[in-house]
């Protein structure tokens, strides 16, 4: 079975989170279930925009998808656990709350957005609270629509939505929009549901696009470790497999974080046995800084193609790509959906996201009179994955240098992502001076070197007098260059006689 497995954040409670992601990663996890609270990425605190920018390079390094939870208890009200929800009267403190974990979804390219809507207050009447929920549900649609990233509603035991019945009747009360979906809690099915888990996950499959899973027990609504409840696991992860479920598979055990990473491992080697697959798996970690990757190398559509083989929904891809050799224009609409029918987890080709691959290839399908049009239309009105595809697919596209001016704009944004991409083998089409501001930007923002294309070859004693001045400033200032930006000067240092 090829499933993803991911653990939450609120499990790490005790853990910075930069430390959380490093131990997850080393022990093999596909992604993080990443809880916004006051110590794991505060939306409230200051900096935001670069702290979401570096936790977004972060994530990259370490190989691990994210999907965003807002299930603080308290980040919102000291006072009040989960307060404000969409049902009380102050519901717009948490509709803020959502839109902010929205554009934190976006720009981290998550997975999709998960929520849920809370218990009803004693002095709110049913159906105005109903009516606010559905009206908070709408708004909060709309902006992850617009954003590219999917909301994910979690019913959830004792809540005003608890069971998939109620989710039913929420979509159709909302319009059944796409970008409303459902984020299953494994151990809930357990504790509510009438119907045995496979069929739950069976009936929801049209729905899913997040998944959280622990042990629980009839009627008990607490989060157990794997084998101290009564879920039988390999029939229900038989079930995701045959679903076609991309996703993560995240552990939801948010009472944990003493133990958090004895309870991390023991967790991904049961789910890896139920699932029939390796129990001992290679560990993600982040290049070392002097560690650079192959300057030039691209893997081709074939390539792509292949690898999107396992993930191809219901052979959306290969229809897709028959439209777009057929008709060029219909790209704008079957572009951005690549997300959705292809998913945006890893594929075979390392540094590949289905996502990305797809839209990689759907470009190479392109007429090459088509193809740099359609590459400037699709940047220009992307989001910000969308944007980043169209940068990863230029060195595959017949386009010579006609294109540069997609990278001068990607690296003129505070957008890591995007940076990163635009200095990836189509950044050998940059002048000398644009491609060194490039390299010091991304000392600047804290972008790994290793992302840079080339950066052995084209490093020169002018980019090395540029990296001792933005040292001198920070030496004075009581700081350091990053290690590889330190180590690439002391190397330039040596080889240019600087």
């Amino acid at each position: 079975m090829n499933l993803r497995f991911g653990y939450g954040t609120n499990g790490f409670a005790n853990h910075r989170l930069g430390d959380a992601l490093a131990v997850l990663a080393e022990q093999g996890y596909d992604g993080v279930a990443l809880t916004l609270d006051h110590h794991h990425l505060d939306p409230y605190a200051p900096g935001l925009a670069r702290r979401v920018s570096g936790l977004a390079t972060r994530l990259i390094e370490l190989g691990l998808s994210v999907v965003v939870e807002t299930g603080a208890r308290y980040l919102l009200d000291p006072r009040r656990k989960h307060a404000p929800t969409l049902l009380h009267d102050d519901r717009e403190v948490r509709l803020d709350f959502l839109l902010r974990a929205v554009s934190i979804a976006s720009d981290l390219g998550a997975e999709a957005v998960s929520c849920w809507s809370g218990v009803r207050p004693p002095s709110v009447d049913p159906q105005l609270a109903w009516d606010r929920l559905v009206d908070g549900c709408a708004r909060l649609t709309e902006a992850a629509s617009k954003a590219g990233v999917p909301v994910g509603f979690e019913p959830e035991p004792g809540m005003f939505v608890q069971d998939l019945a109620g989710w039913r009747t929420l979509h159709r009360a909302l319009g059944m929009p796409r970008a409303f979906g459902l984020t299953l809690d494994i151990g809930h099915c357990r504790c509510l549901e009438p119907e045995p888990i496979p069929e739950c996950i069976a009936t929801a499959a049209p729905y899913l696009v997040n998944v959280q899973i622990e042990d629980m027990r009839r009627g008990v609504h607490e989060h157990l470790e794997f084998g101290e409840g009564e879920i039988d696991f390999p029939p229900v992860l038989r079930a995701l497999s045959a679903a076609g479920y991309r996703g993560l598979i995240g552990v939801e055990l948010p009472r944990h974080s003493h133990a958090a990473p004895e309870v991390a491992r023991r967790s991904l080697a049961f789910l890896r046995k139920a699932a029939g697959q390796p129990i001992t798996a290679a560990a993600k970690t982040a290049a070392p800084p002097g560690q650079r990757r192959p300057s030039g190398t691209v893997p081709g559509p074939d390539v792509l193609r292949a690898a999107l083989a396992c993930v191809d929904d219901g052979g959306w891809l290969d229809e897709a790509l028959r439209r777009v050799a057929a008709d060029p224009s219909v790209i704008s609409r079957l572009f951005p959906a690549a997300a959705r029918r292809c998913g945006r987890g890893p594929v075979g080709v390392p540094g590949w996201t289905a996502d990305e691959a797809a839209r990689a290839v759907l470009l190479a399908t392109l007429p090459a009179e088509h193809t740099a049009g359609q590459a400037r239309a699709l940047y220009r009105h992307g989001d910000a994955a969308e944007k980043r595809a169209v940068l990863r697919a230029l060195p595959l596209l017949p386009l010579g240098p006609s294109a540069v001016e997609l990278l001068h704009d990607a690296i003129r944004t505070n957008d890591t992502r995007l940076v990163a991409a635009a200095l990836g083998p189509y950044a050998v089409h940059l002048d000398a001076a644009a491609w060194r501001q490039a390299v010091l930007k991304c000392v600047f923002m804290g972008i790994p070197l290793s992302v840079v294309d080339g950066l052995e070859h084209r490093a020169d004693a002018e980019l090395a007098a540029m990296l001792a001045g933005v040292a001198d400033e920070r030496d004075a200032a009581g700081r350091q260059l990053p290690a590889d930006a330190a180590a690439l000067l002391d190397r330039l240092t040596a080889e240019k006689g600087i």
